[in-house]
């Protein structure tokens, strides 16, 4: 129970400040409480509906979203997702899993790349 406290606080978090707390979750859901890679993601799914919820009602409020910039995006996410959870129902889960390790890797990798670019342009300032 401990385990699901914590995931829930610190996906919570992260979900808060715009990241994506299933980058927290699902690998705690699949690691840590032993749930199947497909039942993680579903559960990841539901967990992020009341959590989006209030993280979009304080970012409007703070007039953080360009909803101009925002409905393209969220039409073709829409689209995205149904075509994402069509591909994942038919992918066995290991495969998932290790797909999703992957890309959980290459976001990592992109990041630390990202911040050694920004590093030595203000370096050569």
């Amino acid at each position: 129970m401990i385990p699901a406290i914590i995931s829930g606080l610190l996906s919570g978090v992260i979900s808060g400040m715009g990241i994506g707390g299933g980058t927290i979750l699902i690998p705690a859901l699949a690691i840590f409480l032993q749930v199947e890679q497909h039942s993680a993601q579903g559960v990841n799914l539901l967990y992020f509906i009341p959590t989006a919820i209030a993280s979009l009602w304080i970012h409007i409020k703070n007039k953080n979203v360009n909803f101009k910039l925002a409905w393209p995006i969220i039409l073709f996410g829409v689209f995205g997702a149904v075509g994402g959870s069509l591909l994942a129902v038919v992918l066995h889960g290991k495969l998932l899993r290790r797909l999703f390790g992957i890309f959980l890797f290459a976001m990592g990798l992109f990041e630390i790349l990202k911040k050694d670019k920004k590093l030595k342009k203000d370096e050569e300032k």
